[in-house]
């Protein structure tokens, strides 16, 4: 999905946002030190298989998954990180590792971790490593419908 098409889908849907743009940058947490985002709120799409299906692990840059919560919280029997292969033919038009969280956009079901909620805002990747949008959080939950768990935990080197 291209910028534009991401664009115009919050357009239909009367959508505030921002775009940011900022050189290019390959984490999640690089992205935030640029944009200069906390990175609580910088949100980050990682994809999983669930009992071989793809899903977006949507969460706080600052976090990572645990796997092992995940496929608990979601019932699932078996999960794994997806690797390229698995899913970059699904987001046409994406830079791998920049989709958006739109997995309603893509056939992908979406979950989303419950410290999201703390902020009232969410940033997120367009679809390239040098484009954000930023947007109300209960606008994107309303528009995603993202299923929401607790399934992420702070990096170590966060917790010391």
């Amino acid at each position: 999905m291209a910028l534009a098409s991401l664009l115009n889908y919050l357009d239909e849907n009367e959508v505030r946002y921002v775009i940011l743009y900022h050189s290019p940058a390959y984490t999640a947490q690089g992205i935030a030190g640029l944009a200069h985002i906390p990175g609580q709120e910088l949100a980050k799409t990682v994809i999983v298989l669930l009992d071989g299906k793809l899903v977006m692990a949507v969460l706080p840059a600052k976090y990572h998954v645990d796997l092992m919560l995940l496929r608990k919280r979601a019932k699932a029997k078996t999960v794994e990180l997806a690797s390229e292969e698995d899913f970059q033919s699904r987001f046409a038009g994406c830079e791998t590792g920049a989709m958006p969280p739109f997995g309603n956009l893509f056939g992908v079901p979406v979950y989303a971790d419950m410290t999201l909620e703390k902020d009232s805002v969410i940033a997120f990747n367009a679809g390239t490593h040098r484009e954000l949008i930023r947007m109300s959080w209960a606008d994107y939950k309303k528009l995603v419908q993202p299923t929401m768990m607790s399934f992420a935990t702070v990096h170590s080197a966060e917790a010391a």
